[in-house]
Parts: structure tokens; sequence; C-alpha cells
């Protein structure tokens, strides 16, 4: 089961984050996502289990739990349908340079 962990302490490493669930079977894979410019922590990842009751023991009791100070959610991971994923070049809220919102002027001064 792939399980998403989100509002993770920034300063949680994947190794951390293993040990957390490992209390509850055994884990196949762990994987915090990370800025790709910066590299640190966006403050979620993803845990692979492959025992589903583990899994779903693990979601029970990790879901609300206090790490460094934060109360992080723990639920079973679902995937979007293909639909729903947005791109950059996809948004259409005006956002980025220039657009509504006021980004029109950059590089003249």
């Amino acid at each position: 089961m792939n399980i998403f962990v989100g509002s993770l302490p920034f300063s949680i490493d994947e190794a951390d984050l293993r040990a957390s669930f490992e209390a509850y079977g055994t884990v196949d894979s762990v994987k915090i996502i990370t800025d790709k410019f910066s590299g640190r922590s966006k403050g979620f990842g993803f845990v692979e289990m492959s025992n589903d009751d583990e899994a779903q023991k693990a979601i029970e009791e990790l879901n609300g739990a206090t790490v460094e100070g934060r109360t992080i959610v723990v639920n079973k991971s679902v995937p979007k349908p293909e639909g729903e994923r947005r791109s950059f070049n996809n948004n259409r809220s005006g956002g980025g340079y220039g657009g509504n919102r006021g980004g029109g002027d950059r590089g003249r001064y």
C-alpha cells in the first residue's frame, strides 16, 4: 500500500520516516518530496508497505501524531486521475509573469 504522509517537519529525513513506519511492519520504500531547485523538503512524502494490514495499522496509529512539534497527516495515497493533473503551462489562473496580476511591467526599469 502506498501511504501519503503530510505536514512533515522540514528537518526529518527518509531514515527517520522509515523508522517511524517500521514499528508497524516491513517498509518497502520511503520518499520525501523535495524542491527540485533548492533540494529542501516540501513537507510531505510517501511510504510503501507491501502488507496492507500493517500499513493500515500504521495509518491508524500515526495519523494525527506529533513529530518534532508538528501534527502529521497519514492516509492511504490515492493517485489523481490523469484529467485532474495540472501543469504550469496549462494553468489559466493568470499567475506567473505578466498575466492579470500586475507583472506586465517587469523588465522596463
